[in-house]
C-alpha cells in the first residue's frame, strides 16, 4: 500500500489496532485453555470435588469427559510444552 492508501486509511488505524489487540487476547486465552499443565489441574480439582461431594457422579463424568477432549486436542496439536508455560 503506497503513501497515499496509508493516508486514505489512517482513520481507521484505532480500528486495525483494537482488532489487532483482540486477536492477541483470544490468542493467549486459547493457548491456557488448552495448555496440558491447566487440563490437568483442573482434572485434579474437578476429582477433590468429587470427593468431597460438591458435585454428583454424572457431572463428574460429562466434566471429565470435556476436560479429557481438551487435553487430546492440545497434545494432538503439539504447540504445548505441558509444563503450564505454553509455546
Amino acid at each position: 500500500m503506497g503513501l497515499i492508501g496509508e493516508v486514505l486509511m489512517l482513520p481507521f488505524a484505532p480500528v486495525r489496532g483494537s482488532a489487532w489487540a483482540v486477536r492477541q487476547v483470544l490468542r493467549e486465552a486459547e493457548r491456557i485453555y488448552y495448555d496440558p499443565a491447566t487440563v490437568r489441574a483442573e482434572l485434579a480439582r474437578l476429582e477433590e470435588r468429587l470427593e468431597a461431594g460438591e458435585i454428583t457422579e454424572e457431572e463428574f463424568d460429562r466434566t471429565e469427559d470435556e476436560l479429557l477432549d481438551r487435553l487430546e486436542i492440545a497434545l494432538r496439536s503439539g504447540d504445548t510444552t505441558g509444563n503450564g508455560t505454553g509455546r
